[in-house]
């Protein structure tokens, strides 16, 4: 096992360094205190901190922590653990090939595995779809279809394609918004096939450590109700529900329930969801009132939720899916997509419609 896989474990050549070790998982989480020590510590900073901590001083310890860290997080099961876990890893990433691909020539030879572009690229396939040139302004230029598959998640009016000089198919970018991209696809490698399937005899081993993370976020209340309405993060499909609604449109029973409990589940109350339907056609106060409260489990024994991408398929109110529907975090429900886009968004650029922020 090499510094290098240790350094960056989402590498394939990491994987099969591991796979050629014979590394039993179930044997290592059993017998080996250090390596779950480290995975936990891992997952833990991820959630803090935002990175995964310091490399742990044997090469061993730090590339094996990275699948009992995946294990962890998968055994918790909750997306915005994953979301954070995955962004974590990809920042402590990105921050340590930015510092070795700048690094002086005198740095460089003091190690004797060290990753180049060239071998980045080429792990994420972005070899062909990625064109060094000349130039002060540009050094790079992107496929766009490459650039639009790894911008999907970037904030900022800047990544936007409508604001790039686009020609000939390609995309111009510097060495600094090139190093963003590659560390958007590390953050896709390490979401990549989580939650992992967990066998219950690793399972029983890592409860205490599960148990840990639990408390961790539940200390730091991640996974608290949503009280923000920011219409322009909304899933495709409600902000198309809600521009209906906002244009007086007829909607069917269903789009109506969909809508109403999307819109109580981030924090809108009765009266601010009936003041909202007041403009469709057949309004009436009394029984728009009682149905939202019945949603909302005040005139009934169930709280209802919104209706999940599948049911919203169903019903064909599932329409316009963009990037983070289809590739970025394959999500299966309207609230987990709204929740992923205000996790990435830039707290201090919300503006909550209900203060009058939202022209709409």
């Amino acid at each position: 096992m090499k510094a290098l896989h240790a350094r960056y474990p989402f590498l394939s050549a990491a994987r099969e360094a591991v796979e050629a070790a014979g590394v039993d998982l179930a044997e290592l989480v059993a017998s080996d205190s250090a390596v779950v020590e480290r995975g936990l510590e891992r997952v833990e900073w991820a959630v803090t901190e935002g990175t995964v901590g310091e490399p742990h001083r044997r090469t061993r310890v730090e590339l094996l922590s990275y699948p009992v860290a995946r294990v962890l997080v998968s055994l918790v099961d909750e997306h915005i653990l994953l979301r954070r876990y995955a962004r974590a890893e990809a920042a402590t990433a990105y921050d340590r090939f930015s510092d070795e691909l700048t690094a002086t020539a005198e740095f460089q030879s003091t190690r004797t595995e060290r990753l180049d572009l060239q071998a980045l690229l080429t792990e994420f396939d972005l070899a062909g779809h990625v064109h060094a040139v000349a130039g002060e302004d540009e050094a790079y230029r992107v496929d766009v279809g490459t650039y639009l598959e790894h911008t999907a998640g970037q904030w900022g009016d800047e990544w936007r394609l409508v604001n790039r000089p686009l020609s000939d198919g390609q995309v111009p970018i510097d060495e600094d918004e090139l190093l963003l991209i590659v560390r958007q696809a590390v953050r896709r490698r390490v979401e990549d096939g989580l939650p992992l399937s967990v066998p219950d005899a690793i399972a029983a081993e890592l409860e205490d450590e599960a148990e840990r993370v639990r408390e961790v976020l539940a200390d730091l209340d991640l996974t608290r109700d949503i009280d923000t309405v920011v219409p322009d993060l909304f899933p495709p499909c409600m902000r198309h529900l809600l521009d209906r609604v906002q244009k007086g449109d007829h909607l069917e029973h269903h789009s109506r329930f969909a809508i109403a409990a999307f819109l109580t589940s981030i924090g809108m109350t009765t009266d601010e969801i009936v003041e909202l339907f007041q403009v469709n056609p057949g309004f009436g106060e009394e029984a728009t009132r009682y149905q939202v409260d019945h949603i909302r489990g005040e005139t009934s024994p169930t709280e209802y939720s919104a209706p999940a991408c599948a049911t919203m398929q169903s019903y064909g109110d599932c329409v316009n899916k963009d990037d983070i529907c289809e590739d970025v975090i394959n999500e299966s429900h309207p609230l987990n997509y709204y929740e992923h886009r205000l996790e990435d968004a830039d707290e201090e650029e919300l503006v909550d419609w209900r203060e009058g922020g939202d022209d709409e």
